[in-house]
């Protein structure tokens, strides 16, 4: 390949590829909930920039007592993939549901208070910080789990054939990391987790989120009923978008994953169309609610720090953001689960590892989940 011909780090602008796919007979499972998180970092920040130009240090500190923490490096230890020294970085973003609190009368399915993780997302920032991709992992994914150890210090067996978001139900973040480096080959730099009703006070706080469907999309399953046309969400709305599973595509959870990539953009273009310095009540109020959905790695588990972090983000917006499924495929022995298509994910990998641009391959011929042009930006 010429210099002339070097693509820039990203992925190319086609999120996966329409691979046929039919219904399964029968009943799916019902849905659990999916949040996003990334973009926590940047109002945390806003907020803390303007609020410490005011003075008001004690509002500093309320927020920083907001943030949850993992000692996710003494978990896992040295037997970890090697950190590249290239200038990128490598975050694991989850969504999680305790059933319980908050959450409880949200969530539907079991009420246990069990932990649950069915968003999980690697973001890689590319060298220079101009660029992102990010690289949904489908909670339906049949996986080998590596034996772990929980933050309590606990282990846990090593299982084969499990689905993918086992490993948060089984071990926790600490757990969830290692099945995630394990399965890539990359050391995650940094771990974000947003809970499902920390979610939904997001978008209310942020004034709701603007989205256009292209058809109806009606799920009794989410509660969420929108005629095609133009709309700005609400918590309560948004959440039902990003967990709707029946109501568009095949009725997979590859088709919500196409929808949550949809809602991120859109969120992205809202954050960035908000005059949040304009009113600094509203940026705190912002920050705090923020904050208060957070659980991060100990190495960002200060507003110090997440501001820091935050400032490296401020150049990468919606056009600039690509988004993918990992390549999978639908497990012939069972329609509702997905298996890894292992060698164009490891094209994936290998691309992100070198700070290059995912190639178009990596998703020709992969399972879509026949939802990508449902929902986009209003």
């Amino acid at each position: 390949m010429t210099a002339e011909s070097t693509p820039e780090p990203g992925i190319p602008d086609e999120d996966g590829t329409n691979g046929p796919r039919h219904r399964a007979k029968g009943r799916r499972r019902k849905p659990r909930a999916k949040r996003k998180g990334l973009l926590v970092m940047a109002w945390t920040a806003a907020g803390i920039v303007v609020l410490g130009g005011t003075g008001a240090g004690y509002l500093y500190f309320k927020l920083n007592g907001n943030i949850n923490s993992v000692d996710i490096n003494q978990a896992l230890g040295t037997e970890r993939p090697d950190k590249v020294d290239n200038g990128s970085e490598n975050i694991l973003v989850l969504g999680s549901d305790t059933r319980s609190g908050s959450n409880r009368k949200l969530g539907g399915g079991t009420d246990d208070g069990s932990a649950r993780s069915d968003t999980a997302m690697v973001v890689h920032l590319y060298e220079g910080r101009k660029k992102a991709s990010v690289v949904s992992i489908p909670r339906d994914t049949l996986i080998d789990r590596p034996e772990c150890t929980d933050t309590d210090g606990k282990t846990h067996a090593a299982a084969s054939g499990v689905m993918f978001n086992s490993a948060y139900t089984t071990g926790g973040a600490a757990c969830a990391v290692k099945t995630v480096e394990s399965l890539t080959g990359i050391r995650m730099d940094h771990y974000l987790e947003v809970d499902f009703s920390g979610f939904q006070k997001l978008v209310d706080e942020l004034g709701g989120v603007e989205v256009t469907t292209t058809e109806d999309i009606s799920d009794p399953d989410s509660h969420l009923n929108l005629k095609a046309g133009t709309h700005r969400l609400n918590g309560e709305q948004a959440l039902g978008l990003v967990r709707t599973r029946h109501g568009v595509g095949d009725g997979s959870d590859l088709g919500r994953i196409q929808l949550q990539q949809a809602f991120m953009k859109a969120l992205i273009n809202q954050v960035k169309d908000v005059d949040l310095f304009g009113n600094p009540k509203k940026l705190f109020d912002l920050a705090d609610a923020a904050t208060n959905a957070l659980t991060t790695d100990s190495d960002l588990d200060s507003v110090q720090s997440l501001m820091s972090f935050a400032n490296g983000l401020k150049g990468i917006d919606a056009k600039n953001m690509k988004m993918i499924t990992m390549p999978v495929r639908y497990d012939p022995a069972n329609p509702n689960r997905v298996i890894v298509a292992e060698q164009q994910a490891e094209q994936v990998w290998t691309a992100l590892k070198n700070d290059e641009a995912i190639p178009k391959s990596a998703t020709k011929g992969t399972a879509t989940g026949e939802a990508k042009d449902v929902v986009s930006a209003g």
